[in-house]
């Protein structure tokens, strides 16, 4: 009989577990996992702590005997594998409860070792809680069932924002302290500013640019000498892959750090597959190994190496990392590059912010949103996506994420066939717009200047011109601008200034109108990408990030 230990539960073991009993009814399946849970919802736990998942067996999705009654698993919890002996096939493993070591054989072994929360060397860093696992949710419940007021949460990432909300819906008063300028690192500044301004809105201070350096009995200090008060304190600095015991069997690591595999993920012994957090995806955009720690994944591998092990051909694609946050009343998501990745990589691309509603805006309880999309200036590939809003931005950020995986261009999002009705969205979908401005570029030549490039375009000589209402320019514009609405811009056109010109209104769409015209009277025009409200988010993300701001 062929035997198969899978090290690990949760997303990819058990993916792996279960899907090859499903192809191999007779084979002898084990799960060895160290922890007391084997199947969880990890992406629950913040919610556990901050009281929207009331009952804790919620988040407990399978139990052994559930798994042995329904899958005819022997699945030991509380069990940890030791060492790997690839020659003979074996593992040394231990019983945590007795204590008790012994060796178990297999044909095909499984890794799914996750990720371990990144943990600083700091001074008094052994009171800062962790978020990875139930119990870890558990303590974290029980410091604010047991009266703790006040908390700092160290990193604005998914989970750290996930966990600052849901300590502040229970009345604590929460810090983020972010060692970057700005939150959630895969978001580009401008899209970051709406978000930092949601979670001032709701109470929760941020300390950008900052890090800790100590952790005391009920403050922590930063590197500046600032004392925040801290009856809890909750690490959320980042992951890494537990590849421990990988590298101690001598199997092959990836440049990243994570267990290399192949497109089966088997691993560099060929009767060990590898699997989740630990491993090394390949990112479809870039081409180049990433590691992304994403549930969605981890099943997705999981699946793989058991079809692989039961002799189905696979083939894993490249990654894409689409992820998706609720931030209070915000929806944070974004899928394939960002500009600062593009950026940092050499990599040409164009960029396209809008700013629409989610639904028709004639139809109540419209609520707007902010999307960006990046794509090849050549082909109109798409590289990636962002989007910022209420209602509505999950559903456009999958589309994108299927466009940009599908291989489709820019402009064919216009093409794209999406359900409409007043309730639920327009005519012209927030992505069908993207694909016609990408094709208003592409096929017209429209020119574009994004939100950062604007100040050393006007000191060039470049002149602003705003064709907003007079009642918007009051109310606030760019430095220096010139207030020429659009339905006045025919009549007073000798009024424009006769050298090069950035075109801007509110969103942008005014600004293509204006742009139009003013290229066929022979001006040169660069139309502001995103209009006054990107600019304005993209500065106000530069003024946080000083020095103070906080």
């Amino acid at each position: 009989m062929v035997r198969t230990i899978v090290v690990g539960g949760v997303a990819g073991g058990m993916s792996a577990a279960t899907r090859l009993r499903r192809l191999a009814s007779g084979a002898e399946i084990v799960v060895l996992e160290r922890g007391p849970e084997v199947s969880y919802a990890n992406c629950g736990l913040p919610y556990y702590a901050g009281g929207v998942i009331e009952r804790r067996d919620d988040l407990l999705l399978q139990t052994p005997q559930s798994l042995h009654t329904r899958f005819g698993l022997d699945v030991r919890v509380r069990t940890e594998v030791l060492a790997i002996d690839r020659e003979t096939r074996r593992l040394r493993v231990r019983d945590l409860v007795t204590g008790r070591e012994y060796d178990e054989g297999y044909d095909h072994l499984v890794l799914s070792p996750g990720a371990a929360p990144v943990v600083p060397e700091l001074p008094g860093v052994e009171r800062a809680l962790t978020l990875r696992t139930v119990a870890d949710a558990d303590r974290l419940a029980a410091a604010v069932r047991g009266g703790a007021r006040t908390a700092v949460v160290v990193g604005g990432g998914f989970i750290g924002l996930e966990v600052a909300e849901n300590l502040a819906r229970r009345g604590l008063t929460v810090a983020v302290v972010e060692r970057d300028a700005q939150v959630l690192a895969p978001l580009d500044p401008e899209m970051a500013a709406p978000v930092h301004a949601e979670l001032a809105a709701n109470g929760v201070a941020l300390h950008l640019g900052a890090t800790v350096t100590k952790v005391l009995a009920d403050v922590v200090e930063l590197h500046d000498g600032r004392l925040l008060d801290a009856d809890l304190v909750l690490l959320a600095i980042g992951v890494r892959p537990e590849t421990d015991l990988a590298s101690g069997a001598g199997l092959k690591l990836g440049p990243r750090g994570g267990i290399a595999v192949d497109e089966t993920m088997r691993t560099s012994d060929p009767h060990i597959y590898a699997v989740g957090d630990a491993v090394e995806k390949v990112d479809r955009v870039g081409g180049a190994p990433s590691l992304i720690p994403l549930a969605n994944s981890a099943n997705r591998q999981g699946r793989l190496a058991a079809d692989a092990i039961a002799g189905l051909p696979v083939r894993l694609g490249g990654r894409i990392g689409t992820a998706i946050v609720q931030v209070f009343g915000l929806t944070v998501a974004t899928t394939g590059a960002n500009e600062k990745r593009l950026r940092a990589a050499g990599r040409p691309y164009r960029v396209i912010h809008t700013h629409p509603a989610s639904h028709a805006g004639y139809y109540p309880g419209a609520e707007p949103m902010s999307l960006k999309l990046l794509l090849d200036p050549d082909d109109a590939t798409l590289l990636g996506a962002q989007a910022v809003g209420g209602a509505g931005v999950d559903k456009r950020i999958d589309v994108l994420a299927t466009a940009l995986y599908a291989g489709l261009r820019a402009d064919e999002l216009a093409d794209l066939e999406l359900g409409y009705a007043p309730a639920f969205g327009s005519a012209k979908d927030p992505v069908n717009m993207l694909g016609y401005i990408a094709g208003n570029q592409l096929s017209d030549g429209e020119q574009s200047i994004q939100w950062h490039e604007v100040a050393a375009a006007v000191e060039a000589g470049a002149a602003l011109l705003d064709v907003r209402t007079a009642a918007e320019y009051a109310a606030g514009h760019l430095p220096g601008a010139i207030s020429l609405p659009l339905d006045e811009l025919r009549e007073r056109m000798a009024e424009v200034p006769d050298r090069a010109l950035i075109v801007y209104c509110q969103v942008g769409q005014r600004g293509h109108t204006a742009t139009a015209l003013l290229t066929g009277h022979g001006y040169r025009v660069h139309n502001l990408d995103g209009g006054y409200r990107t600019w304005k988010a993209g500065t106000a993300s530069v003024q946080s990030a000083r020095p103070g701001a906080a």
